[in-house]
């Protein structure tokens, strides 16, 4: 079967090659999927799409019209899909709903590290030749408390590495994970959850109850100096009320793998161009704020993973099998 993967970079193709085994047709464009570039999707029965790919009311009608049946996400995530649509043009989906929570776990905790022991700070400075420690003091991870929004299966792996470190780890779910809570986790509140923690991370959905959960009410709730770590959807906060309460001091620390305007700026080399987005480039200027691009899932073994429940998706609506996989609209 003919499969169109956009926003392909050259380590998506190796790992999609491997894993597709010369099934398929698999036809690579770098292009992010959009109004302008849903015509080379044409005679596409599978359209396979990433987080910043447009798939909106407009792009599915484009992919209907041009004979695309089925899309494979090589994502958790859906909320950039109109499901609605989809739903309207007959156009089935399919995501990878898990491939390694240890890489996203892993990183949300190296973003701590990073802020803590200001390790971006320390790296830059001694490139210089500077090896004075003034101004990069840090504290103990051990015996903090350590708050977790979203305890599935990426918050469950960040709640065992911290408490590895000697935290007292409390969280918050709307469906508390079992195997959290067998682990000594304290399920709060959202409001204490928030007011109790040293360090907050969040590992939760975006959805209509989660867009911008961080924002000035919750906010305000936070110890003076805590710390903010997002590795999961950059709506989950209200960016303009984060730049506001670091620069009150409110907010001591922030680490950001993902952020609400991303779309124009991950995933490509923007380093000879101007910056545009004002918001992004204030958070920039922060020295106590880390930001990496939409990286945390980048392992081996999570991009092994991706590609090979990406190609069994397509492998089962090729073969008319269940779609186990499959995301739908609310009746």
């Amino acid at each position: 079967m003919k499969v169109a993967v956009f926003s392909a970079k050259a380590y998506d193709r190796a790992f999609l090659e491997q894993a597709n085994a010369g099934r398929h047709a698999l036809a690579m464009f770098e292009a992010r999927l959009s109004p302008e570039t849903v015509v080379l999707a044409s005679d596409f029965p599978t359209v396979c799409a990433f987080v910043n790919d447009r798939l909106d009311a407009v792009v599915l009608e484009g992919l209907a019209r041009g004979g695309t049946r089925h899309v494979a996400l090589r994502s958790a995530g859906f909320n950039h899909v109109d499901l609605d649509a989809a739903r309207t043009h007959a156009i089935r989906v399919t995501r990878v709903p898990a491939y390694s929570p240890h890489a996203v776990a892993e990183h949300a905790v190296g973003l701590m590290l990073a802020l803590d022991r200001q390790i971006h700070r320390a790296y830059a400075r001694v490139r210089e030749g500077n090896f004075a420690l003034e101004g990069l003091l840090g504290f103990d991870i051990f015996g903090k408390t350590a708050g977790i929004v979203g305890t599935g299966k990426i918050g469950a792996v960040v709640a065992r590495i911290l408490a590895g470190f000697g935290c007292r780890v409390i969280a918050h779910d709307v469906a508390p994970n079992p195997e959290s809570v067998a682990q000594g986790v304290s399920f709060l509140p959202l409001r204490e959850v928030f007011a109790q923690a040293d360090i907050l991370t969040l590992h939760c959905p975006l959805n209509e109850s989660t867009f911008h959960l961080v924002n000035p009410e919750t906010l305000s709730l936070m110890k003076p100096g805590a710390m903010l770590i997002n590795s999961s959807r950059g709506a989950l906060i209200d960016t303009p009320a984060v730049i506001k309460a670091l620069k009150s001091g409110r907010l001591g620390y922030l680490g950001l793998d993902v952020y609400e305007e991303e779309g124009p700026l991950f995933f490509e080399d923007r380093s000879g161009r101007v910056i545009q987005d004002d918001v992004f480039a204030r958070l920039l200027t922060f020295p106590n704020v880390v930001i990496t691009g939409h990286q945390a899932f980048f392992t081996q073994e999570a991009l092994t993973a991706i590609a090979g429940t990406t190609l069994e998706n397509v492998n089962a609506f090729e073969d008319g099998r269940p779609l186990v996989n499959e995301v739908r609209a609310e009746p």
